[in-house]
């Protein structure tokens, strides 16, 4: 890769941005794909020289993301989105439809080295579909004669507007663009107005009176139960033991009294807590079930040492429809773990 003295100047400009110099290298991928059209062998080596990184480490970053393009790639990067709902309404169709015409299959360019052509799993604009992108720019709700068009255009030398956007740029431009440096063309900011289907959704909000909730405005389930009394406090007694049925199902938690459950929602919350420990928004403490009142052998070591048996909570066995003195109810067995012979 035959790097200039501005390549040079720009890659110090990019780990200039960050704390670490290893945090440039998506940035830096993309200056390099500038430079040659691909992230070259000679890219690499630059990159893990700049930041510090070993060959294999760029390597594997370059090789994960599908934008950073491991053989040369044409003027314009043509991508299909073929996947589900472009495919129901014929992405898979204007992909066969280019492939026939350019002669050229994924990830091929053709001879002129113009065009590359590609599949592409998603393009984030479903409300669109079928999309076609030249170098990630826009091209709406095409069909297999309007694609083929575009193309045309493309090999004639012309540059077709997008359907929204920037105007178009050759591939090496907009990888310059995505390491972060502006686009200078004096018409970079002409882009066309924002499409039907993406006012839609606004429209029905004014028309309806919808606002979007403020940032960190509490979700509706917090705010139901900010709005409900909260619980008068049982007067403090003998703390129950840790692991015993009455502080299993008590409805209180080690940090205080709680509503009871409604919703499925909170149920589920409400269970996984008593089984696993700790409010929903706090990290588990570790203790497993243990903490919360169901013993296994990690929790008393003596009821089974060495085996790794689990046995049922007392919990459980207090709610079971058993009569009878408790040393006398029928216990299930217990599973043991086979031991590893010694030697």
């Amino acid at each position: 890769m035959a790097l200039t003295e501005e390549t040079r100047l720009a890659a110090k400009e990019i780990v200039a941005r960050y704390p670490r110099p290893r945090s440039a290298l998506l940035p830096m991928l993309h200056l390099v794909q500038s430079e040659e059209g691909y992230v070259s062998p000679e890219g690499v080596r630059f990159c893990a020289e700049e930041l510090g990184l070993a060959k294999a480490e760029v390597g594997a970053v370059a090789t994960f993301y599908t934008m950073y393009k491991r053989r040369p790639t044409g003027e314009y990067l043509v991508s299909v989105c073929t996947n589900t709902l472009c495919d129901v309404l014929g992405g898979e169709e204007i992909y066969r439809t280019l492939s026939e015409s350019l002669a050229v299959g994924h990830d091929g360019t053709t001879a002129d080295g113009r065009i590359t052509l590609e599949h592409a799993e998603c393009l984030a604009a479903c409300d669109y579909a079928p999309v076609v992108t030249v170098n990630y720019e826009f091209f709406d709700q095409q069909t297999p004669g309007s694609a083929s068009s575009l193309v045309s255009e493309l090999q004639a030398g012309r540059r077709p507007l997008p359907t929204r956007g920037a105007p178009l740029c050759s591939f090496r431009e907009i990888s310059r663009q995505l390491a972060g440096f502006l686009d200078e063309r004096p018409d970079a900011l002409d882009a066309g107005p924002a499409g039907e289907p993406t006012l839609i959704g606004n429209r029905l909000a004014v028309q309806r009176g919808e606002t979007a909730p403020a940032y960190g405005a509490p979700a509706p389930l917090d705010a139901d139960r900010r709005a409900e009394p909260a619980p008068a406090a049982a007067p403090a007694g003998p703390a129950a033991p840790a692991g015993t049925a009455a502080h299993a199902r008590a409805g209180e938690r080690t940090t205080g009294p709680v509503s009871t459950p409604e919703t499925a929602a909170e149920r589920s919350a409400d269970a996984g807590t008593a089984r696993y420990g700790g409010p929903p928004g706090e990290a588990s403490s570790g203790g497993g079930e243990g903490a919360a009142g169901i013993e296994t052998s990690a929790s008393d070591p003596a009821s089974s040492p060495g085996s790794g048996v689990t046995h049922e909570s007392d919990a459980a066995e207090a709610d079971s429809p058993i009569s009878g003195p408790a040393d006398d109810r029928p216990r299930p067995k217990a599973r043991k773990t086979p031991r590893r012979q010694e030697g």
